[in-house]
């Protein structure tokens, strides 16, 4: 058996970048640091080693290395379980919940990570063992390989990234407002706020914001309740929000006006600034499962030129 050391160990070593330039631990605190990490990394490891053998055993026609990518996927699979379950079961203790909607993306995005782990090991084995077949000297193979499989790791990072709030609408501040224990941003009704203790905290420390969409991919978009709920969630992991347990008349409630598609929201945080709140809700991604794009048909075209 030839050594194909020379394919593999590059193959491994550029796979594993690959993983770390996709793993990051940001405000989201997920996956956490050092424990998550640390999975994650371990994970990438082994996707980058398996997407690196691939072409050696072929070649060495060890058909049976086929049967372990196929068993890689469904631990990949399994990987994305794990994750949904993980964040499932510590929902209960966020004061605003990330909602099913984003808890499925996280989920798909790991699982999805892993196979781009996998696939750039795979470029960079293939590249230096096909450049060596042609004639390429070793040493030039190499720099190919490890020069696709930056190219690899560039277009992957640029795939996987995602559009957020700002792309698809308009976010601005908007006004609170009472009509008796009536809730009102912009004049649109949000909730009945019974206690007046409530109310006049709204008033003096409430802050609220407008989405206004620019298209019907937008309104689509924004429709979802999934969406909304995360839009919710960043702006009080960003923020900070004044409420505990037990204290419904605080949690943030993300309300769309269904004669216009926009959507308004208000919420009592721990930094009261309208401008920052603004941000965060711009930098709130869309959910891959909340993205509608009704233009995209023609029925949908016709339907919003009417």
């Amino acid at each position: 058996m030839f050594d194909y050391s020379y394919i593999i160990i590059p193959a491994i070593i550029v796979g594993i970048i690959s993983r770390i330039s996709m793993l990051k631990s940001d405000y989201r605190q997920y996956p956490s640091y050092p424990q998550g990490v640390f999975s994650h990394f371990t994970l990438g490891i082994v996707s980058a080693s398996l997407g690196a053998v691939a072409i050696p055993a072929l070649a060495e026609k060890e058909f049976s290395a086929v049967t372990f990518l196929a068993l890689a996927a469904q631990q990949f699979r399994d990987v994305r379980s794990l994750e949904r379950q993980s964040l499932d079961n510590i929902e209960p203790t966020e004061l605003v919940s990330r909602g099913t909607a984003y808890i499925e993306d996280i989920a798909k995005a790991f699982e999805a990570r892993n196979y781009m782990t996998m696939l750039t090991g795979l470029v960079v084995s293939a590249i230096i063992f096909f450049s060596e077949h042609f004639g390429v000297p070793t040493y030039y193979a190499i720099m190919s390989g490890v020069i696709g499989g930056v190219i690899a790791i560039l277009f992957f990072n640029f795939a996987i990234k995602r559009d957020t709030v700002s792309k698809i609408a308009e976010v601005k501040p908007a006004t609170i407002t009472f009509e008796g224990p009536l809730l009102l941003i912009n004049g649109i009704v949000i909730m009945n706020i019974g206690l007046k203790a409530s109310r006049k905290i709204y008033l003096e420390k409430g802050i609220a914001v407008e989405i206004n969409p620019y298209d019907a991919n937008g309104v689509a978009t924004l429709a979802n309740m999934g969406q909304r709920q995360a839009i919710q969630h960043n702006a009080a992991t960003l923020l900070g929000i004044r409420k505990d347990v037990d204290e419904p008349d605080f949690t943030p409630i993300a309300r769309r006006d269904p004669h216009t598609g926009k959507v308004v929201m208000a919420i009592v945080t721990m930094e009261p600034d309208v401008n920052c709140l603004v941000e965060a809700v711009k930098s709130t991604i869309v959910l891959e499962s909340a993205k509608r794009r009704p233009l995209d048909s023609k029925t949908g075209r016709k339907a919003a030129k009417e």
